[in-house]
């Protein structure tokens, strides 16, 4: 018995800890996070030459109140036999990960091969809800509020914790549905 109350000492310490770094990264982080948070407003507002919206904002069905800002580089969705992803399918993508002052942080292009195989449902929720509304051949910069990105999480010495994410992406092949698509997005 005497274990016990240590036990829910420790447990708390722990929690205690936790919550003070989350405050410390809340305090620390303050410029960055509210510039990062700015900017997703600027281009939530960004208009091109004629007067039109540069991204549409993507709200998926299972969550009304979250959305992503996506830009089209090209668009398959008058191709009819273009498929989408479903959260479960397997799809591989190519992609260059920025923040939102143009810092490049990640490549599939680092890569052997240029392709990034993944589980749609297996990334941050921002590529969850991009990925399911693209259909295979579609490119497009997708740009990510750091609340479905990383959030408070100190990810590494680029990404810091609140960073609004910019992706620029194609969905190259969902395997074993149809054939890939290879061809450069830029």
């Amino acid at each position: 018995m005497k274990k016990l109350p240590v036990f829910l000492l420790l447990a708390l310490l722990v929690g205690i800890i936790s919550c003070k770094e989350t405050e410390d990264y809340w305090t620390q982080y303050e410029t960055w996070r509210n510039n990062n948070d700015a900017w997703f407003i600027e281009q939530l507002g960004a208009k091109d030459e004629a007067g039109n919206p540069v991204y549409t904002k993507v709200v998926p069905s299972w969550d009304r109140s979250i959305y992503v800002l996506m830009k089209y580089y090209n668009d398959t969705s008058l191709n009819r036999d273009a498929q989408s992803p479903y959260q479960t399918s397997t799809v591989d993508v190519i992609y260059k990960g920025m923040l939102y002052n143009g810092t490049p942080f990640d490549s599939s292009y680092q890569q052997t091969d240029s392709i990034y195989r993944t589980r749609v449902n297996q990334n941050i929720k921002g590529w969850i809800i991009a990925l399911e509304q693209m259909k295979v051949g579609d490119s497009c910069r997708v740009i990510i509020p750091q609340t479905l990105g990383y959030g408070s999480q100190y990810m590494s010495s680029l990404i810091l914790p609140y960073s609004t994410l910019v992706f620029d992406m194609k969905l190259v092949a969902i395997p074993g549905l149809e054939k890939p698509v290879y061809d450069d997005y830029e």
